[in-house]
């Protein structure tokens, strides 16, 4: 399991959870459950896709909120395209989308407060005229299509793809956690086997240092080498100074 934080972050990192299964009692137990004041639970908006397992995440804790990923909702037209080599709702999906993008390209660099006024202003149309188009093509196609189980997908979850809306920490897909995917799925390859449950712990610990360094422009090589080098001598009360968002290299 990746947790990363949001693509928007200053303070850009991830965390991978080694599990043995993809129930969602992992990701639970990792963000913690609980209704509690004092409940050592994480609480915020989760960006996903609609896997089951994070409903439950989701509700496990008060205070956690859902949001959805717009590039999942299009791959179900860009796959419909595909099966079905011409759809005109398909290419019509994806041309309504591609305006989306377009706009949050433009909008990446900005503050959190200017993102979300621009979307109000720019945004908010598009995603109503999308909305309202969806809604007239579903009316148009028989259940149980596949032309019908691509639109439903994105009518079904409404009010979390449309979060970023309310929202501008929030981005309109998981993209940036598919990135942080990426390099597990590329190397499980080469590698094969963890060896062991333990084994698989501490890689996801590694991975997690390695991922975090990069996505902060760190050489990995270099700072796994500094950060073994300093880490026997290092008091345990500094040893914050030696994670990739707080570390600098010693000379």
């Amino acid at each position: 399991w990746a947790n990363p934080r949001t693509a928007f972050d200053p303070v850009p990192g991830v965390i991978y959870d080694f599990c043995e299964g993809r129930g969602a009692q992992y990701p639970i137990a990792f963000l913690g459950a609980g209704g509690g004041q004092d409940e050592r639970s994480w609480r915020g908006t989760l960006v996903r896709d609609e896997y089951k397992a994070y409903d439950s995440e989701v509700s496990a804790t008060p205070g956690r909120i859902a949001a959805g990923c717009l590039a999942h909702a299009r791959r179900k037209f860009d796959e419909l395209l595909l099966d079905s080599g011409k759809s005109a709702v398909a290419e019509e999906a994806l041309r309504r989308i591609a305006e989306i993008y377009r706009l949050e390209r433009e909008l990446s660099a900005l503050t959190s407060d200017e993102r979300l006024s621009r979307r109000c202003s720019h945004a908010k149309p598009l995603w109503a005229d999308l909305h309202a188009w969806l809604q007239l093509e579903r009316s148009r196609v028989p259940d149980g299509s596949s032309t019908a189980k691509a639109l439903n997908y994105s009518l079904n979850h409404w009010e979390a793809l449309t979060h970023n809306l309310l929202d501008g920490d929030v981005n309109v897909d998981n993209n940036s956690l598919e990135n942080l995917i990426r390099p597990w799925a590329v190397g499980r390859r080469a590698w094969l086997f963890a060896g062991s449950a333990l084994a698989g712990q501490r890689a996801a610990i590694v991975m997690s240092l390695v991922q975090s360094a990069k996505l902060h422009r760190h050489d990995p090589w270099a700072y796994l080498n500094d950060v073994l080098t300093r880490l026997p001598t290092q008091l345990n009360s500094r040893i914050d100074e030696l994670l990739p968002h707080n570390w600098h290299p010693a000379r």
